[in-house]
């Protein structure tokens, strides 16, 4: 990877860390995913700008197989998605094999820019709705 892109992942992923996602957390109309810690077992939610669709989740991780939540994923792909207020059980799937940049296009807009502009190494996930 090269530097400006590695820097510019370091300065994103602990912007969000840090300050971002500790606040969008507390709005409760803001989409989460709630994944298992591989290592510590914890429940961890993360915003996702994403989109129900039957009973599907979609949405595309800015990091792909680097961000936490994708990692966490593929330990245990058991989730559950907050979507208008409402839980969901579910599995997912990491779908690299899906064009994520075509897929943002049918993502909330504001969202998706955001994932252009920040995001390098993209990878869609799919829920199925289980409950």
């Amino acid at each position: 990877m090269s530097r400006y892109r590695e820097s510019k992942y370091r300065l994103v992923s602990t912007f969000q860390r840090r300050i971002g996602n500790p606040l969008l957390r507390r709005l409760p109309t803001q989409t989460l995913v709630e994944t298992r810690g591989r290592k510590s077992g914890l429940p961890r939610r993360t915003p996702v700008g994403g989109r129900l669709v039957g009973r599907e989740f979609w949405w595309v991780s800015e990091y792909g197989e680097r961000s936490q939540y994708v990692r966490n994923i593929q330990a245990d792909p058991r989730v559950r998605v907050r979507v208008r207020g409402r839980w969901y059980a579910g599995t997912a799937h990491l779908m690299p094999e899906d064009d994520a940049r075509a897929r943002l296009k049918s993502l909330p807009r504001f969202n998706s820019a955001a994932v252009r502009v920040m995001g390098a190494g993209l990878m869609t996930v799919r829920v199925d709705i289980t409950d």
